[in-house]
């Protein structure tokens, strides 16, 4: 699995000197990072909504379709702030030996 987020990290880190008219990773760096935020809300959505579509039906296709672009674009914003998907892969390898509600509550805590 973390070969394919690391493919992704280095294509998505060379789309940031692409032409914007050649690649829709260029595009979206062009327009800025409001406008990936845009697509991260969108697919968010659109994600929702087919979890609850599949849940009606039983059929996971488009469910797995439109959590593949969450995290697509959820990648994209990683890298335009200067993040890579391993810093999210380490982030829940830190949690593993952390019990849930205690991590939510120590959150709580430091507000």
């Amino acid at each position: 699995m973390t070969d394919v987020l690391a493919q992704l990290d280095h294509i998505l880190q060379q789309r940031k000197t692409a032409d914007a008219d050649s690649s829709y990773v260029a595009s979206l760096y062009a327009k800025g990072l409001n406008k990936i935020l845009e697509k991260v809300g969108e697919e968010a959505v659109e994600t929702v909504i087919a979890a609850k579509d599949a849940a009606a039906s039983g059929d996971n296709a488009d469910l797995i379709y439109e959590t593949a672009d969450l995290w697509f674009h959820t990648l994209v914003m990683l890298s335009q702030l200067g993040e890579s998907s391993q810093a999210v892969i380490d982030e829940l390898a830190r949690r593993f030996d952390i019990s849930g509600l205690e991590e939510k509550a120590s959150r709580q805590q430091d507000k």
